[in-house]
């Protein structure tokens, strides 16, 4: 009889830079030891899923979309952001240690498989339609999807 895939599901809530290197090198490295890996990105997360555009149609929705505008590129780091410096120079600091970008991260999650979904509510209220998030992410979902995804699952992660 063969054994049963292990999985990981992660909820993503950070668009911290720090934060969504740690979520992708946990399920990089997860998936490198042949987990199933589901990642669900929920409110600022959604950084990581946006394509490099300004989103919402309300008032309100365009002025989150000018506040947050940006892909996952333009995350910075939860401390020392140094009004968008912090990103230059982790960035810079990164590369001299020959440690990829959290965009390259991102696509060897994509190329090993990672699965990655919106939450659903979260791009409603904060007026992100599909059309503004990656190609590769496979849905938008609600809460109920990634519940039952963490009931399957051997590591249940919140970032």
């Amino acid at each position: 009889m063969q054994d049963k895939k292990k999985k990981l599901s992660m909820v993503v809530f950070s668009g911290d830079m720090d934060k969504l290197m740690a979520a992708f090198i946990i399920a990089t490295g997860a998936a490198a030891s042949d987990m199933d890996v589901t990642m669900f990105f929920t409110f600022w997360g959604l950084r990581a899923l946006k394509k490099k555009k300004r989103t919402g149609k309300s008032f309100l929705g365009k002025m989150m979309g000018f506040m947050e505008r940006g892909d996952i590129s333009g995350a910075s780091p939860s401390k020392y952001s140094l009004g968008g410096m912090g990103r230059r120079l982790f960035n810079r600091m990164m590369r001299s240690k020959k440690v990829v970008s959290l965009p390259q991260l991102r696509d060897m999650a994509i190329e090993m498989g990672v699965h990655l979904y919106g939450c659903q509510m979260s791009m409603g209220v904060l007026e992100i339609s599909q059309e503004d998030m990656i190609d590769q992410v496979e849905a938008c979902v609600g809460v109920g999807f990634f519940i039952e995804k963490a009931q399957e699952s051997d590591v249940s992660l919140f970032i």
